[in-house]
């Protein structure tokens, strides 16, 4: 990995660019939950039609023998594995429990970013620890107070641990394949990596592909334009200039807003307990800027 300062705030274009990252992945878990589409499905038409919105930009002035770029492409390619999992875990997670436990305990990624960040060499300050332990904390409450005794929910609740996990992996690689190759180039790869993997299973497991409502054509469009170009496809464009550590705390701010949307959508209003833990992991990233800021 090359040196960089895990650090550095975003500022100017990276803050505007971040926050259209939280509106998109903020409605990731409710458009999920509203959908009917097998999981698999819905995660294969989701990631080829980001493919094909990025591709044309993906082909511009590529060269293919370039070792340098060879190297992001491998990162790209074994980023969309991590992506396609990712993706498995947390659309188990939307369906198997509610949109506040399951954005919640996928707020995890930061930690597990951080972690590989550290874990590859990258200097993480000890107070930054500080934030992201109150965050924890308000993630703890949320998914103790939302948690409903069964099997089912049990599983939606490991899915969406595991997904965070994923997804933290899934940055780190990104953020290796953007050292020497475009957002479009590498988007492009992961996302048809990711699409080629579920329909492998889509078909393995018999899956329903094509005879949906309008509906649910409908809302996997929305899904791709929020989530995947909004989303994924603008934060992989921020690791350019940020750490996966510091891309990684956009997640915390996903809970509040999938939460938020999942009352207003779907009539899904979590416990009053769970207040606590939404104020939490926000202070947790306030405490975690102010540290940092204050450390500049």
């Amino acid at each position: 990995m090359r040196e960089r300062d895990h650090a550095t705030l975003p500022s100017g274009r990276d803050i505007g660019l971040l926050t259209l990252v939280i509106i998109g992945i903020g409605t990731s878990g409710p458009v999920i939950a509203l959908s009917t589409m097998p999981i698999l499905t819905l995660i294969f038409w989701r990631n080829l039609g980001g493919f094909f919105l990025v591709l044309p930009w993906a082909l511009r002035g590529l060269n293919w023998r370039d070792a340098q770029i060879a190297k992001g492409l491998r990162y790209s390619f074994f980023s969309g594995i991590a992506l396609a999992l990712h993706f498995i875990g947390f659309f188990v997670a939307m369906r198997f429990t509610t949109v506040a436990a399951g954005t919640a305990l996928t707020a995890l990624q930061p930690l597990f970013a951080t972690y590989f960040v550290k874990r590859l060499g990258g200097e993480i300050p000890r107070r930054a620890w500080v934030g992201m332990a109150l965050a924890f904390l308000g993630v703890l409450i949320i998914t103790g107070v939302d948690s409903q005794i069964s099997t089912r929910a049990f599983i939606g609740d490991l899915a969406a641990i595991a997904c965070a996990a994923l997804s933290a992996t899934y940055v780190v690689l990104g953020a290796k394949a953007r050292e020497t190759v475009s957002t479009p180039t590498y988007t492009s790869i992961a996302y048809l990596t990711c699409a080629l993997i579920s329909l492998f299973f889509a078909l393995v497991t018999k899956s329903e592909l094509i005879n949906f409502s309008t509906r649910e054509w409908l809302l996997l469009i929305a899904l791709i334009a929020g989530a995947q170009i909004l989303g994924h496809t603008i934060l992989n464009f921020t690791l350019k200039n940020l750490s996966p550590a510091i891309v990684s705390l956009v997640v915390f701010f996903e809970v509040p807003v999938s939460a938020l949307l999942a009352f207003w959508w779907l009539d899904q209003l979590p416990p009053i307990g769970t207040i606590p833990g939404l104020l939490l992991i926000l202070v947790g990233c306030g405490v975690f800027v102010f540290k940092r800021r204050k450390e500049s």
